[in-house]
């Protein structure tokens, strides 16, 4: 039977790991796909041009990320812009989460969202039975 793309870099990422005492490190990663014959070379960009630009549009990401403010009354902090799904999916950007928060059905994307994430964080942590409370919980909330 022959592998599909995704079991033939899982083989490689699990080779790696393995090589490396089952530690997995990017570094290690790129190094090995350097090479043009290696089963991870087609998963980067080799042109430098196009790989720094796409840096900088991660760096910008990040940036955006990091901008919190203080929510009045209390000592916890959010994020000033979000990002919604349905704007991602159209090559938009980040919107201030006020504006999304007092629009109702940007404010239904993002509660879309969110329970979107705990899915996939679910799906990460499903093992750990210490966790089981807060999955119980979850649950409740999207009765």
């Amino acid at each position: 039977m022959k592998k599909t793309r995704q079991q033939i870099v899982e083989a490689e990422l699990r080779r790696l790991a393995e090589k490396n005492g089952g530690l997995l490190s990017p570094e290690k990663v790129v190094e090995s796909a350097r090479h043009k014959t290696s089963p991870l070379h087609h998963c980067f960009e080799w042109d430098d041009s196009a790989a720094a630009e796409a840096y900088r549009l991660w760096q910008a990401r990040q940036l955006i990320r990091v901008v919190v403010q203080e929510i009045p009354g209390t000592k916890a902090k959010t994020e000033v812009f979000v990002s919604l799904s349905t704007d991602r999916g159209q090559g938009a950007g980040y919107r201030l989460v006020t504006t999304v928060l007092s629009h109702e059905q940007m404010r239904a994307q993002l509660l879309e969202d969110a329970r979107a994430e705990l899915a996939v964080f679910r799906r990460k942590y499903a093992q750990l039975q210490e966790l089981a409370e807060v999955f119980a919980a979850v649950d409740r909330l999207a009765a």
